[in-house]
């Protein structure tokens, strides 16, 4: 059938309807009663509307509206823009007056949610009532650079390793006492699932049992290709592994991983944060550190390994065990990294990471196997896996953001054919080129750096930075900077 909003989109095909059928057959023979249809926002977290099953089925093919300010919303939920005020919005048409947009559900996202009984999740995109995407829309902006890789015969891998805290709630009366709403609100009170500081512990895994078990089970039944979970070294944190896979797939997965195990913990109790530095004395901070590598897409080979060492290449080059390829990628790491800093580490809380000595990065270096580097080379002479591990980002970074801004730094590196310095032993030392101290210094170097103005495009950038910089000026403007990160991040983050 013709005329439905998907077609006007130019995305719906007979393999498609296929797909929407298949879904609506798995509504009914599931008995589900609820449809959740969720959207990423700037800052990675998932929005959406909770449709019944009819409602649902008409929305597969005709979309469902959802307000166009949900997309120009700071880390607190205010809107950045004036959509009421005459020319408050011309830099971004269809935003005026808080217009609608319309979602448009994904049917090969259909997943049943192992928390809420009949209950199912649909992945949507944005787009303007005329059927044109949303270039705002951060998954869009990755599925972008991809397209733009793949002109050159590449597509990007890469594997999640993800910490963050989880602790037991013990009151949540001021979190939802009505007398103490505000905007945003106060946290729940908690206590640690374990003690810290004792790496990898077999008695803190057993001491953690319960709320590892639900990530697990959780995760599991959400399709997500977990690998390990682990008790990290700070007081309270864990770090998931997952298998490597497609860029677009690891995006999508990192946002439901997310959003799932905070919803399955809460359920039992329990308090999840991907917020880097939980405001408590004594924590660890938490990282993502991205693995990546591009592939060949005709031959499905790693376009990172070498076979054997460039007979030119010392043990400090990366010709030792990095590809043509990979050096020039590192190179252009290296080269845009204080560029896209904001996209790696997007709140003012990430910035504390970055200190001497702390398994986190405060240069813009890489080491072979170095976990004090910002740039990590992992693998062997010869090695068919060898990647590059970027340590900066955090883990509530906005994951098609993150992304796409390794690919659009590494194929700079790439066309321009630079080449990285020789690897550095000391990430600490004096004197190396330092990392962005701040969310401001890193949204000013972000609009300073071509290669992020040639791929996001400068209108994104400016979309991006106005929003950030809102959350910057409300943390320099607050009397307690602690309290506005417990309300700003550990709340809700």
């Amino acid at each position: 059938m013709t005329g439905h909003f998907a077609h006007r989109c130019e995305v719906h095909d007979a393999a498609r309807e296929t797909a929407c059928a298949d879904v609506i057959a798995r509504i009914e023979a599931l008995g589900i009663e609820r449809l959740r249809l969720g959207w990423c926002d700037a800052h990675g977290v998932l929005r959406g509307k909770t449709l019944m099953p009819h409602a649902a089925a008409r929305a597969l093919r005709d979309g469902v509206g959802m307000v166009g300010t949900l997309m120009l919303k700071d880390t607190s939920g205010r809107t950045v823009w004036n959509v009421f005020e005459h020319g408050g919005t011309d830099a971004l048409p269809g935003f005026a007056g808080a217009a609608n947009l319309m979602l448009l559900p994904d049917p090969r996202s259909f997943t049943v949610l192992p928390w809420q009984p009949r209950t199912a999740w649909l992945r949507c995109q944005p787009w303007y009532g005329n059927g044109q995407p949303v270039t705002l829309d951060t998954r869009y902006q990755l599925q972008q650079a991809l397209a733009r890789l793949a002109t050159d015969g590449m597509a990007f891998k890469t594997g999640l390793e993800v910490e963050f805290h989880i602790y037991r709630i013990t009151d949540d009366a001021a979190q939802l006492d009505p007398a103490r709403a505000a905007w945003p609100g106060e946290p729940p009170e908690v206590r640690m699932i374990h003690p810290g500081y004792n790496l990898q512990a077999e008695a803190m895994i057993d001491m953690a049992d319960e709320p590892l078990e639900i990530v697990m089970r959780t995760a599991q039944a959400l399709g997500l290709p977990l690998q390990s979970l682990e008790i990290e070294l700070g007081p309270s944190q864990v770090e998931a592994v997952f298998d490597a896979t497609d860029a677009l797939t690891a995006a999508d997965q990192m946002v439901l991983f997310r959003n799932g195990v905070r919803q399955a913990l809460r359920r039992a109790g329990y308090h999840a944060t991907f917020m880097c530095r939980p405001p408590f004395p004594g924590i660890m901070s938490s990282g993502w550190h991205l693995h990546q590598s591009v592939i060949d897409q005709r031959t499905g080979r790693n376009g990172f390994a070498r076979t054997a060492p460039d007979p030119a290449a010392g043990p400090d080059d990366a010709r030792h065990i990095l590809s043509d390829t990979g050096a020039h990628w590192l190179g252009g790491l290296l080269a845009h990294a204080t560029g896209m800093t904001a996209l790696c580490a997007p709140t003012v809380n990430a910035f504390g990471r970055f200190r001497p000595n702390a398994l986190a990065p405060q240069s813009a270096i890489w080491g072979h196997d170095n976990r004090g580097a910002m740039l990590r080379v992992v693998g062997q002479p010869g090695d068919a896996s060898s990647r590059i591990e970027n340590r900066v980002g955090e883990p509530a970074a906005n994951p098609y953001l993150y992304i796409a801004a390794q690919i659009h730094a590494g194929l700079d590196g790439v066309e321009r054919a630079l080449e990285p310095p020789p690897a550095c032993h000391n990430p600490y030392a004096q004197g190396l080129p330092q990392l962005p101290a701040t969310l401001d210094d890193a949204l000013d170097a972000m609009q300073q750096d071509a290669a992020m103005a040639r791929g996001f495009g400068d209108g994104f950038l400016h979309y991006f930075e106005r929003i950030k910089r809102s959350e910057a000026q409300r943390y320099a403007q607050a009397e307690d900077k602690t309290d506005f990160e417990r309300r700003e991040y550990f709340s809700r983050t």
